[in-house]
């Protein structure tokens, strides 16, 4: 027992021998990293200092990653700001839609559709209006221009109609559903009217290079001007100048597709913009405003002249005095007022009413025709006149938004056709001008574009180029002259798709 005793504590000595002998060397083991890691971290310090010395002597690209540090700073603070900004502007231009232009708040506001309507022509006033020459867009309004007309298009996205759809089940079964999806004459109509955007804004990027013709300020002396001052009411306008020896063969090719292309451009405006007129609903304040017959509202001498046996438009149109644009306007409002009344009348199923007759059925739809026919004519050969009566009464008392943003955005598109148009025709009669004898005529928009007397019928607004409906891989584009809407179909249905746009330009 007592061997065994001292047995435990030989052990327990060399236990505690083996312990002290482990922390003596763990301490020597710790003091020898404490003298590496010194050794270390005095060697890096060397270099690092003597790294510094050296990009000290040449410090030229950390001045230049510096520099670009900062220039990449600066341009996200950049556009962080112009997002910012937008997203201010974007919340004034909705709260004023929603407000329907009241900025008191009490609900005496127009409807969406007008404010919709209102501010994509104020949009378009305000980035084409001063459109004075042939040359492309500032960079800053051509941004603005297609952020801003973005927005407000953005809405028809949200006008949607029910279709049918086939839906699988998980036993294998179909079963019929009903979708939604875009409205469909906003489907067909929108991207069309979105190349058509497109396309005027690029005809003026391509005069960005060209230096054979060139403006004369409106302040300028007229022997600055020569024959090619303007003689029209536009004094505002600056005068387009060619060289002595007039344009060159390639300038006068180049002009001459640009117009033709444009000219395209506004039928195809017009078609659509005529059509969704059609299918507005006619508001009842402009009814009670008409008179109870035709003959009341043409007049006896013009109801005489359409009523006749054998009647020639052209004859008639030679009769008529259209020497300003306020008596073809006065004419084109008459018109269209007899229209809507024979319409009405031949719609009117109570003989005894305030709108029956004593003309029959079918002379009643033979005098509609021709009054159709001389609208169709009149809007071929004055392009530029402003607005009728009934077209400005249809877009203040619609209420459907979709058809308020197609009418609206076809009609400033069509505006900037026809300034564009116009200032072509500027270059071709300073061109014209320069190369006569004796200064020339007045020349028409009709004239520049071909729109003679003799096109006057109602397939004009068919015979828009196969290119412009076909998209980039090559394939036709939906027929942008059908507007498909779910509105009964009015009396501009076989007018020919031609209506005259505002006179902004």
């Amino acid at each position: 027992m007592v061997r065994a005793l001292e047995q435990e504590q030989e052990s327990y000595r060399s236990r505690l021998f083996h312990f002290k002998g482990m922390h003596e060397n763990a301490s020597r083991h710790a003091k020898s990293l404490s003298v590496e890691s010194a050794a270390k971290l005095e060697e890096s310090s060397l270099n690092d200092d003597m790294m510094f010395r050296s990009q000290g002597s040449n410090n030229q690209p950390l001045k230049s990653r510096l520099g670009k540090d900062e220039a990449a700073l600066q341009a996200s603070q950049a556009r962080e700001k112009q997002l910012q900004a937008d997203l201010e502007q974007l919340k004034e231009r909705f709260g004023k839609l929603l407000l329907g232009e009241d900025m008191s708040g009490g609900g005496k506001g127009v409807s969406s559709a007008l404010a919709l309507s209102n501010a994509i022509t104020n949009l378009a006033a305000s980035v084409f209006g001063e459109q004075w020459r042939l040359e492309p867009m500032s960079a800053e309004r051509k941004a603005r221009w297609r952020r801003e007309i973005d927005w407000l298009l953005s809405v028809t996205d949200y006008i949607v109609e029910f279709v049918p759809s086939q839906q699988k089940n998980k036993d294998g079964t179909n079963m019929e559903i009903m979708v939604t999806c875009q409205r469909t004459d906003l489907h067909m109509n929108i991207p069309a009217l979105r190349k058509l955007d497109a396309m005027l804004i690029d005809c003026l990027d391509n005069f960005k290079d060209q230096n054979e013709f060139y403006y004369v300020s409106r302040d300028a002396p007229d022997s600055e001007k020569g024959n090619a001052k303007r003689k029209d009411d536009k004094w505002w306008l600056p005068t387009a100048k060619v060289p002595e020896n007039g344009l060159s063969d390639s300038a006068r090719k180049f002009l001459q597709y640009q117009k033709d292309c444009v000219n395209q451009v506004l039928k195809a405006a017009m078609a659509i913009n005529a059509q969704v007129l059609s299918e507005m609903e006619i508001p009842e304040n402009y009814i009670e405003s008409l008179p109870k017959n035709g003959r009341a509202s043409l007049g006896d001498n013009i109801y005489r002249s359409i009523t006749v046996e054998f009647f020639d438009p052209d004859q008639f149109l030679s009769m008529m005095d259209l020497s300003s644009e306020h008596k073809i306007l006065d004419l084109k409002n008459r018109i269209e007022a007899s229209i809507v009344i024979w319409k009405r009348k031949m719609n009117q199923k109570d003989g005894k009413s305030a709108w029956g007759s004593a003309v029959s059925l079918e002379k009643r739809e033979l005098f509609e025709e021709r009054a159709e026919t001389i609208l169709l004519i009149l809007k071929q050969r004055f392009p530029g006149i402003p607005q009728s009566a009934l077209d400005i009464s249809k877009i203040q008392y619609n209420r459907d938004v979709g058809q308020a943003i197609l009418e609206s955005y076809s009609r400033i598109l069509e505006s900037l056709a026809f300034t564009v148009l116009s200032r072509i025709e500027d270059v071709l009669h300073a061109d014209y001008a320069n190369n006569s004898s004796e200064t020339p005529t007045s020349m028409t928009l009709s004239d520049f574009m071909g729109w003679d007397l003799d096109q006057a019928n109602p397939e004009l607004k068919k015979e828009i180029a196969d290119e412009l409906l076909k998209d980039a891989d090559g394939k036709f584009m939906n027929k942008i002259t059908n507007v498909v809407t779910n509105k009964k179909v009015s009396y501009l249905e076989n007018l020919g798709g031609l209506r005259s746009p505002t006179a902004r330009h």
